[in-house]
């Protein structure tokens, strides 16, 4: 097929005309393309109110691709790249691979491995999809916390409970074999080609409870409500785990434990498993309505092209920075909370983005160097303290501290402009006194010069939710060569382990680490 790239055109225009735009390119009639396909989408918002989807198609026509390559004289003309992702297989050994964890890294591991014939074990310590959802409902609606299966923990890891964010910038070539399995498993097409894809909190259920039953349908096997306890070894190698307290023979292990296992990784930091302290970044979440998002980059709403996000970073004269992460538009700040105690917050929204609210993580960069201890685990117990001021910041009942953007940065009394959404509620605070200055510090100096990049990002009546702690671990579990620990026989992967930062990239690096026992055998 013949790639064309860069097909400029409004965006209430439809196929017929996006097949006319690339006859053109190509200098043949519409009638002679024979087939289409849609590899990538993006909106170019620069000028507004003149809007613009980019599109980039590959294409077939009735004529030799050397033929088209021949007539057309235009940069943005092509081969189409060839990539096929292929899964070799092989022979069972006598024990089967254990895979710890069933996030995003977790899953495309075990996926791996059942494709391969290897029939994996999966350990997670949360439950099915469907009766985790009640149970994160349940604490949501002001009941009691479930420190085994929350926001954090159960089927699809943290990502369930999201906006089913698929971009990344790894650039990896796995990418498009995960976003397939995606689409197979019932996630909506327009994955393949959005330069920013997503499935909604509300389709990635179903989804990840397809996947599971593909990796089942291959002879693996997920045990819920399992938690891993350690591991033995003998002469640097791995022979057993053991779970519930039972012992599992096993020689090849994936820790796809997620980044809020903080007790899982204090199991194996004191089996003697490296780590190191790693930089990560910490904040708030700040909450606009999602009309003044829509006006800021759009010029107002725009029906073909759904609710506004964006994506916004600043360096600081002073040092540090600040930035913007899991933007969720007509979403919804949730409570995170994975021990007793915490407040955590998160943020998600389902498929159809058209909650009133736009929210975003707000960020501070931090370095060990920050970290009031400096041990591997000090990064871990910082979350800890700030999640527990929090909690008794807002009363001790899992509501989330609050102030607006106005009150936070003049300390003067400014009215907000949202409904706070996070559940079961919010408390008014100063955040001052929840996190520490090398967080409020960055952050007050960082609103302001965000508001001149984005227009209403400074609104005084925009709200501010503490603390937002889980972006990423902030510990790296070391490992060599061929993805092991210095035992042989655990890989240690995704975000975790300190390997990745969203879906995309930690269920690529669960397929890397697949690919390294499956190179083994």
């Amino acid at each position: 097929m013949i790639r064309i790239q860069n097909l400029r055109l409004a965006p209430q225009d439809g196929m017929n005309r996006l097949k006319a735009k690339a006859a053109k390119a190509l200098s043949i009639a519409p009638g002679d393309i024979e087939k289409l396909v849609i590899r990538r989408r993006s909106v170019d918002a620069r000028k507004k109110p003149e809007l613009a989807v980019i599109w980039t198609v590959d294409v077939a026509a009735k004529q030799s691709d050397d033929a088209l390559l021949r007539r057309s004289h235009s940069s943005r003309v092509c081969k189409a790249p060839e990539y096929c992702y292929e899964i070799p297989r092989r022979k069972p050994s006598d024990h089967r691979p254990i895979v710890v964890g069933f996030g995003p890294a977790g899953i495309f591991a075990a996926l791996v491995l059942a494709e391969a014939g290897l029939r994996p074990i999966v350990l997670e310590r949360g439950l099915p999809v469907a009766e985790r959802t009640k149970a994160v409902n349940k604490f949501w609606n002001g009941g009691t916390l479930d420190p085994e299966c929350n926001v954090q923990f159960g089927e699809g890891g943290a990502g369930t409970f999201s906006d089913g964010k698929l971009n990344t910038g790894i650039g990896d070539p796995r990418i498009h074999w995960v976003l397939e399995q995606f689409v197979a498993a019932g996630a909506p097409e327009d994955i393949l080609y959005d330069a920013k894809p997503h499935v909604g909190t509300d389709v990635l259920a179903e989804v990840v409870t397809n996947l599971r039953r593909r990796i089942e349908s291959l002879g693996g096997e997920v045990r819920f409500s399992t938690r891993f306890d350690g591991f033995t070894a003998q002469g640097g190698s791995l022979t057993a785990i053991s779970a519930n307290g039972e012992a599992i023979p096993c020689e090849k292990m994936i820790l796809a434990i997620g980044h809020s296992a903080r007790d899982t990784v204090k199991t194996l930091f004191d089996a003697g498993v490296p780590m190191e302290p790693k930089p990560f970044s910490m904040g708030v979440r700040i909450e606009h309505r999602q009309s003044e998002i829509d006006r800021a980059q759009y010029g107002g709403t725009n029906e073909h092209l759904g609710a506004a996000d964006y994506k916004l970073n600043v360096k600081l004269p002073s040092g540090g920075s600040a930035y913007t992460f899991c933007m969720c538009p007509g979403g919804y700040v949730v409570a995170g909370a994975s021990e007793d105690g915490g407040v955590v917050t998160n943020g998600m929204s389902n498929r159809a983005r058209n909650g009133e609210n736009a929210n975003s993580a707000l960020l501070v960069t931090l370095t060990p160097e920050d970290f009031p201890d400096s041990s591997p685990l000090g990064g871990m117990r910082w979350q800890r303290e700030i999640e527990q001021a929090a909690f008794r910041a807002g009363g001790e009942s899992y509501r989330a501290p609050a102030q607006t953007v106005g009150s936070f940065l003049s300390g003067q009394d400014a009215a907000p402009t949202v409904a706070p959404t996070y559940r079961p509620g919010v408390t008014w605070s100063n955040l001052h006194s929840v996190l520490p200055r090398t967080i409020t510090a960055v952050l007050e100096q960082a609103i302001p010069l965000l508001g001149k990049k984005l227009k209403g990002f400074d609104d005084p009546g925009a709200v501010l939710t503490a603390p937002e702690t889980r972006s990423s671990s902030p510990v790296r579990i070391l490992r060599g060569d061929g993805l092991q620990t210095e035992i042989s026989g655990i890989y240690p992967c995704g975000e975790g382990a300190g390997y990745a930062g969203g879906i995309m990239s930690a269920a690529v690096d669960g397929m890397r680490c697949a690919e390294a026992i499956l190179n083994e055998l």
